[in-house]
């Protein structure tokens, strides 16, 4: 490319040049030639006043000497010559000149004939010559002049290129090789600037290409576990349902069929909602009746917690509406209803209520709730754990612009939503924080959970 773009410059400076030097050339010659004529004009005048009016043969006139390589020669009317350098025969040159009038000649060599007059009557002529490679020595040396200027100018121009195309080829040279590691998933490719606007503009918007793609990858690789967390309870409890039915033949088929049908329902949600998170899709976001969002995950995990022998109570205020997506807080409720029925004990317990402008729904159990940093439980981790789910929640507590936090860590445990009864995705007022008072959660923990929320 550098060979190339150099190649350019300099042929578009070699056009450029002829272009312009041609021309000139020939009008440096056409003037050299004009001014030679000139300089014999002036010379004969020169000379000619130095010539009596009456010529005289046997007085000698004296010529001046030319600086210049110019032959000065005095004739007779009829073309004899009298004195001076020139040929014995003046030729047509003279002859016209006897006649009155200045003749010029640019032959080889140069010619000008100029009378004397004396009384109205041409008494001599002089005559000047000049050779004509005194000419064209000097136009020679102009144009060997101006051919090294062009020649300079070339090699400026190669210059000047070669360091325009090194500064154009290596932003473009960085540009296809951070291109082509992206092409084989290095997502972290973020090419230099130039200094060249538009090349700089590519190198940006590749390495936002970049982000997005590694952002995009790393939620479809999170999507197997979120999918194989989210999605063993109700493999698990499919799997307990259809081995209950061959255990008991005496069973009626139809209601195991139609539980599991209802099992299948929840998963296909599920799996929904895990690809809409991964994809960063926009779910529906309406006014959501939290009654039945509750109800919901009542009917799912009654029978559940029933078989550890712990209740499942629910205490909510009528009415209670927030703005957020259905799945989404179905989902959220989910993992934390599983996670107390995996790591909790006692009872659960599912309190909503409206606190200011916002929809509070706490979930809790009387186990002791984990040790150390109460934030560390949302991070992502690999292994088993609840790490997985309570990410997952975190996340799309966060996509619907809630916050999900350990509201209280120790027995009961108590893990807390809050959810807006406006759209975030309406302009926000100045105070971008939605109005509402955690009852029960210190300063120091809110302000440690929120950004991760």
């Amino acid at each position: 490319m550098t060979r190339r773009i150099l190649s350019a410059i300099v042929l578009v400076a070699g056009l450029v040049i002829v272009g312009f030097g041609v021309p000139l050339g020939a009008a440096v010659q056409d003037l050299y030639r004009e001014e030679a004529m000139a300089q014999l004009v002036r010379e004969a005048a020169r000379a000619g006043a130095g010539v009596p009016s009456s010529i005289d043969p046997s007085d000698p006139i004296e010529l001046p000497r030319s600086p210049h390589g110019i032959d000065l020669a005095v004739y007779t009317p009829d073309g004899r010559r009298l004195t001076g350098t020139g040929p014995l025969q003046g030729g047509e040159e003279v002859a016209l000149a006897a006649a009155g009038r200045i003749a010029e000649s640019e032959g080889d060599p140069f010619v000008v004939a100029a009378p004397l007059s004396s009384a109205e009557h041409v008494v001599a002529v002089v005559r000047a010559e000049l050779p004509a490679s005194t000419v064209a020595n000097r136009v020679d040396r102009a144009w060997l002049l101006m051919t090294a200027l062009a020649a300079g100018l070339l090699l400026l121009a190669a210059i000047v290129g070669r360091a325009l195309s090194a500064r154009i080829a290596k932003p473009v040279a960085e540009l296809a090789s951070a291109s082509a590691r992206l092409g084989h998933g290095d997502f972290t490719v973020r090419p230099a600037k130039s200094g060249i606007p538009e090349l700089d503009d590519a190198a940006e918007n590749l390495g936002l290409t970049a982000e997005r793609l590694g952002r995009l990858l790393d939620r479809e690789r999170a999507f197997s576990a979120d999918a194989s967390h989210q999605l063993r309870t109700p493999l698990t409890g499919l799997r307990l349902h259809l081995e209950t039915a061959l255990a008991n033949p005496s069973v009626d088929p139809r209601a195991t069929i139609n539980v599991v049908l209802g099992e299948v329902d929840r998963l296909e949600a599920t799996i929904e909602d895990l690809l809409a998170l991964a994809r960063e899709a926009q779910t529906s976001r309406g006014p959501l009746d939290i009654h039945g969002v509750i109800d919901a995950a009542e009917q799912a995990w009654h029978g559940a917690l029933a078989a550890q022998g712990r209740p499942l109570r629910i205490e909510i205020a009528d009415p209670l509406t927030a703005h957020a997506s259905g799945a989404a807080v179905s989902q959220i409720l989910d993992v934390l209803l599983a996670n107390a029925a995996e790591h909790g004990t006692g009872v659960v317990q599912i309190r909503a209520s409206r606190v200011g402008e916002g929809v509070v729904i706490d979930v809790s159990d009387d186990g002791p709730g984990p040790e150390g940093d109460p934030d560390a439980i949302f991070q992502r981790r690999s292994g088993a754990g609840h790490g997985i789910g309570l990410s997952l929640a975190r996340s799309l507590a966060h996509a619907e612009g809630g916050r999900l936090l350990l509201a209280h860590p120790g027995s009961p445990t108590t893990f807390r939503l809050v959810l807006l009864d406006t759209d975030p995705a309406e302009p926000a007022p100045r105070n971008p924080q939605p109005k509402v008072m955690l009852a029960g959660v210190d300063q120091r923990r809110q302000a440690s959970s929120s950004p991760g929320v």
